[in-house]
């Protein structure tokens, strides 16, 4: 008997799927920076592929004088310079660079 619209097949279809886990390491960068004498609301952390940048910002505004970039490849070089928001949100310049390589 032909199938009519709207009407679906009795007979099943059977697929098979196989994968494969791969396991991969978590890298991280630990950054930690003396605090800045004067009175801030925050830091700010920025990351480049290449030294003297450009960067782009890759936290939030931070309370505390340390970061740890979760998002960094192994095999990678990273350059890592540090800002202070004061008062009246006026952002500083950025630090010295810090270089890490991600092995």
């Amino acid at each position: 008997m032909p199938k009519q619209k709207g009407q679906r097949s009795s007979s099943l279809l059977t697929e098979n799927l196989t994968g494969t886990a791969l396991q991969t390491a978590q890298h991280n960068v630990d950054l930690s920076w003396n605090p800045d004498a004067s009175t801030v609301q925050g830091y700010y952390v920025y990351r480049g592929n290449q030294t003297g940048g450009p960067y782009s910002r890759v936290s939030t505004l931070l309370s505390a004088t340390s970061y740890i970039d979760a998002s960094v490849t192994a095999g990678q070089t990273y350059y890592y310079v540090v800002t202070a928001l004061g008062s009246g949100s006026l952002e500083s310049g950025y630090s010295n660079e810090t270089m890490a390589v991600v092995s």
